[in-house]
């Protein structure tokens, strides 16, 4: 007989979970493994709530596993290492993304992009080496393979940063692999949300002039003022699509609403790229004839293996990039969660595990 997630390990957790897709979030008794040599635990101080955290809960995507503890924007404090950890010491800050496994023999693997790995795991709602259930930063402590651990830089807040774990590394690597972070390229950022507007930083400080294009007019100040943008196009607007036909090398379309792909294509200069890094849920339209036109691409990004994630992380401590964030305490996450859906947050809510969750113990 299987066991109940609270004895399947044996070291006892504490966290929130959905219990099926009605999304409902509450308290959660469950376990850990214990740490193993190649292991780092660490104590959750804040963990980043994601639109795919919203998706996982109601089971959007189909393939969701209950009880689920969501989230894979997870920072905290080294509380415990295994004998063969060279990466960090007990004390240090550090965080967990997306991944917590792979296969580590693959062709992507070698290349250090476990994020392409056909058997990755994800940090919650997969299913570990072990076959047990992973669980994600809604809880009260975390243990994870030191190659899926990332060292927090001393001047960055652990705040600010943990969206840098999913969002950040979502929009660096593509810039980074298209070859959009040379300095002076013309980018294009689709959609000003929790993506969006890390991505206007990380273009800004490869030292690219910036275009956000938004199908929200009121959104125009808070581009131009508040994150740095160059420009502002409402994608509704023929005649401001009109007047940018052809100025953009590149663009990183982070919507997952189904929207129109023509327009961003008469934005591109010829051999530009458009890369999609939103999932909408249902299929786009591809218009061929504009891509022949121009010999332009369409791609699709997902967020990143290890080494890049770090070197992600450090150059936004470098650059003092961090998302702009609310912080909650863990009880109002399902009130989070509502307004999430109804994207009403600038632009990405942080839940103060450290100081928050204890309390709701029952």
């Amino acid at each position: 007989m299987s066991k109940s997630p609270e004895e399947e390990h044996p070291v006892k957790a504490f966290g929130w979970a959905a219990r099926d897709q009605s999304g409902h979030l509450s308290p959660f008794n469950f376990s850990r493994r214990a740490t193993g040599e190649e292991d780092v635990r660490f104590k959750v101080l804040y963990c980043g709530i994601c639109h795919s955290d919203l998706h996982s809960i109601k089971n959007d995507w189909g393939f969701s596993m209950y009880p689920l503890v969501p989230g894979h924007e997870i920072v905290g404090e080294v509380t415990e290492i295994g004998s063969k950890v060279k990466k960090v010491n007990v004390g240090d800050k550090v965080g967990v993304g997306c991944l917590v496994g792979a296969c580590h023999s693959c062709e992507s693997c070698a290349s250090d992009l476990e994020n392409y790995c056909p058997k990755m795991i994800l940090t919650y709602a997969s299913i570990y080496h072990d076959g047990t259930i992973t669980y994600g930063g809604y809880s009260d402590h975390m243990v994870a393979n030191e190659r899926y651990i990332i060292r927090f830089p001393d001047n960055m807040p652990l705040d600010g940063g943990a969206p840098l774990l999913c969002a950040g590394i979502t929009v660096y690597s593509p810039l980074k692999y298209f070859g959009l972070d040379e300095p002076g390229k013309h980018i294009g950022i689709v959609g000003l949300g929790g993506l969006g507007h890390v991505a206007v930083k990380f273009a800004k400080a490869f030292g690219s002039k910036v275009t956000v294009i938004s199908t929200s007019p009121s959104k125009k100040e808070e581009a131009l003022k508040n994150l740095g943008a160059d420009s502002f196009l409402v994608s509704r607007d023929q005649e401001q699509l009109q007047a940018a036909a052809g100025t953009l090398d590149g663009i990183i379309d982070t919507v997952s609403a189904v929207h129109p792909l023509l327009p961003l294509f008469g934005l591109l200069k010829s051999h530009g790229k458009l890369i999609l890094v939103g999932a909408p849920e249902k299929p786009l339209e591809l218009p061929a004839f504009s891509l022949i036109a121009g010999r332009k691409i369409v791609a699709g990004s997902g967020i990143g293996g290890m080494k890049e994630t770090q070197e992600m992380i450090d150059f936004a401590a470098k650059h003092n990039i961090t998302a702009d964030i609310e912080v909650i305490p863990t009880d109002y996450l399902n009130t989070a969660m509502e307004r999430l859906a109804k994207n009403d947050v600038r632009y990405r809510f942080v839940i103060d595990v450290g100081n928050t969750l204890a309390a709701t113990k029952p």
